[in-house]
Order: C-alpha cells, then structure tokens, then sequence
C-alpha cells in the first residue's frame, strides 16, 4: 500500500502506557502516512499513570515507527502536555529531527499556526494536581470498563459504544467547559494575529471557525487514540480531521523487523547523523 504524502500531521492524546491507548490502530495510522512533519501535541507516552509492567509491544512499536519516521526525513516535533509534563525540564532540545518543545509556532501558506498541548487552561492542573492525577486515574478505570463492554458488544455484532462520551455529553459542566476551552484558546489566537490554533488535551475533535471583534481564526483540536483515533491533516491547502474508524481499514505491509532484532543503536545514529556521517 502506497503511503499518503502530506506536508503536516498532528496528532496528540495517545496516552502510551494506559490500557486504554489504542496503539495498534494507531501504529497502522502511522505506518499508511508519510509527513514532512508530524506533530506530537501532548500526552504521548503517560507518564502520570506509567506502569513498568505495562508497556505492551504494540506501544513500543509506536514509538519505533516515530523514531523510524525521523530517521527517514520526517521532522518531529514532541510537544509536552499535562500528562508527560516531566518532560518539560528538558525542553527545547532537539536530536537530529526530533526536537522537544512546550509550544511551536509554524508558517503554513495562508498564516501562522499556533500549537499547544492546552493543559494552560486546566485550573484544576494549575492549583490541584493531585485532584487532576485522581480524574486521570478514574479516565483509565472508566476506559477498561469501557473496553470490557465493547469487547461484548462486538461479539454480539453490535457498535461500540462510548461510556465518556455519553458522560461529557450528558454533563453540561462538561459541554460547557468544552466550549469554553475553545474560545479561549481561540481568543488568544485572533490577539496575537494566527490563523489556526491547534490544541489537544480535551480529547475532543473539532475544527471550526471562530470569530471575535478583533477578527477570526480556525480553532483545531486532534481529539486522540482512545476514543476518538483522530488526526489532523494540512494537505498544503486545508486542514481535514482525519478519523480512522470512518476510513477502510489499513492494512501493513510485514516489512518490519522484529523488536527483538531491532537494532536501535542503527535508528539513534540515523536520527542524530545524516547517511555521509553514517558511510563514514
């Protein structure tokens, strides 16, 4: 299967290191796409709720398929959010094409595009993290509920069904919430002259324009890959909301090396060098 050309991809929220990180579609996603630049907007690998004895081998090939795009010619930017926040000590450091940063400010064709985790908004992140780390841990309980149910409902022949979505939806905190989080994001956007502002966080997928009286700007959010398996695509001319439960299913080609045989020391040098030092 050919890979899709695309000048940018951002995707964010794939909380690696949970049970309810959906890594195999996600590794399938990854490996149909060939972008001169992916985004990683926050909360890639959970570090909050980081388990050494859970890390299954389909995460691990996530992230060797980003290193593996790297090393390749894709530039990658790691974009730390509230979850992997620990990160944030080192930021501004970039290792051949990867580079690790809390915020990133590109030129697309029709205006600058302002990219932030978007965790700034959280009060509860801000002034109470212990009670932002309980929700996160009620999320990943709520999520293997969640996958249990699904698990029979497929057996039956029946659609998956989304026990937080019904819950953020029916929650009018939480829809109000939502669309404040966008506004806000939006506002700042329009008061430092961006076009798109692009944020995950939320876990919520949206694009939409919003309009203040100081102008208008294009509010995108990449949801994530546990619910949602969304991404956001710039083509060179528009943004589309990827969505893969809606698109036919990827198929992979077997070209990949085992992890076991993987040589990574090979990968690190390939990032971090180009092929005349690696000749060398």
């Amino acid at each position: 299967m050919a890979k899709r050309e695309l000048p940018l991809v951002v995707i964010s929220d794939t909380h690696l290191g949970t049970y309810g990180c959906r890594a195999e579609e996600l590794y399938r996603y990854l490996k149909s796409i060939k972008p001169e630049t992916l985004v990683l907007n926050g909360d890639i690998i959970d570090i909050w709720q980081f388990r050494k004895r859970y890390f299954p081998k389909a995460h691990l090939k996530v992230l060797k398929q980003i290193i593996s795009m790297a090393s390749k010619g894709t530039k990658v930017y790691y974009l730390t959010g509230n979850h992997d926040e620990a990160l944030r000590r080192f930021s501004d450091f970039t290792l051949g094409n990867i580079t690790l940063a809390d915020k990133l400010i590109l030129d697309l064709p029709d205006g600058k595009a302002w990219i932030f985790h978007g965790d700034i908004f959280d009060a509860s992140i801000q002034n109470a993290k212990w009670l932002a780390k309980l929700g996160g841990w009620g999320y990943d309980l709520l999520i293997m509920i969640n996958s249990l149910l699904n698990w029979a409902l497929e057996k039956m022949g029946r659609e998956r069904y989304s026990l937080s979505k019904k819950i953020k939806n029916s929650v009018k905190k939480a829809v109000t919430y939502i669309q404040s989080f966008e506004d806000t994001a939006a506002e700042l956007a329009i008061d430092q002259g961006y076009k798109y502002v692009i944020c995950g966080h939320i876990h919520q997928p949206q694009q939409r324009e919003i309009k203040s009286e100081k102008g208008s700007c294009t509010y995108l959010n990449s949801g994530d890959w546990i619910e949602n398996l969304c991404a956001l695509e710039f083509n060179g001319e528009a943004w589309e909301l990827y969505q893969y439960d809606t698109k036919p299913p990827l198929t992979v080609e077997s070209e990949d090396e085992e992890l076991n045989d993987l040589d990574l020391q090979r990968i690190i040098q390939k990032v971090t060098f180009d092929e005349r030092t690696l000749a060398s």
